[in-house]
């Protein structure tokens, strides 16, 4: 379904459908994700630019339409997802397709939450002494409290070499942002409508690249902000931090 909000063609009748109803009662939905995937972009392509070349994407969902594989085609990648039917359909889409064609991405089937798993699978591919590029875009909402992904996260950044780069995006309503009050629970399909300051304790003490934490279209945007741009009644949150030295 993502895939489809996206443009692309790896996507069965079912999963337009399925979209093509949610944007009716959720206009935002679509323009959301592609806010989320334009910032994805940016952000891997920063990270690169400060010499990383290697990723961990994790809940990456199906690797396609401009992931981190394609944005810095000189680095490697590693995908994680904990969903069996994404990685059957991902290992055939990371598959080499030249002979001598070199190994850039690979599939690694685990759970986000699950830190030693996360890390065991990817270290089969990179090289964890060196500076990794951590991406968590549109998952942390749909984890409540309850799971524990704040530990995840932790350990997660512990274990990172110096160096390294955290990259968030966490959707929120445009009233915690007004607000600041406690985040909502039970929302977000199950997961937690977390204020910025909720959102920003993800990066623990890594201090966050400017512009900060910001809405996802104002992260070192492509072009300037139009008349009208991200008039929407929910919010995309997003931000870099980097490991200190």
């Amino acid at each position: 379904m993502y895939d489809y909000m996206l443009g692309g063609r790896d996507n069965f009748a079912v999963d337009r459908q399925a979209i093509d109803r949610l944007a009716e009662l959720i206009p935002e939905a679509v323009p959301l994700a592609r806010a989320n995937r334009a910032f994805l972009q940016r952000a891997v392509r920063y990270v690169a630019a400060a010499g990383v070349r290697q990723f961990i994407d994790l809940g990456s969902g199906l690797p396609t339409q401009g992931s981190a594989h394609e944005v810095a085609p000189e680095a490697r990648v590693v995908y994680v997802d904990h969903d069996p039917v994404v990685g059957a359909h991902a290992k055939v889409l990371l598959r080499p397709t030249k002979p001598g064609e070199r190994e850039r991405a690979v599939f690694v089937q685990a759970d986000l939450l699950d830190p030693d798993e996360v890390l065991a699978g990817a270290g089969t591919f990179l090289d964890l002494a060196r500076p990794v590029g951590v991406v968590m875009v549109s998952i942390l909402h749909f984890l409540p409290d309850s799971a524990g992904p704040q530990r995840a996260v932790a350990a997660l950044r512990e274990r990172l070499a110096p160096g390294s780069y955290l990259v968030i995006t966490h959707a929120t309503t445009m009233e915690r942002l007004e607000d600041g009050g406690p985040a909502r629970r039970g929302s977000s399909g199950g997961g937690a409508d977390r204020t910025p300051g909720e959102i920003r304790e993800f990066f623990g003490d890594f201090p966050l690249e400017p512009p900060g934490l910001v809405q996802a279209v104002d992260w070192r945007p492509d072009r300037p902000k139009l008349v009208g741009d991200w008039s929407l009644p929910s919010s995309l949150m997003a931000g870099v931090g980097r490991k200190p030295a």
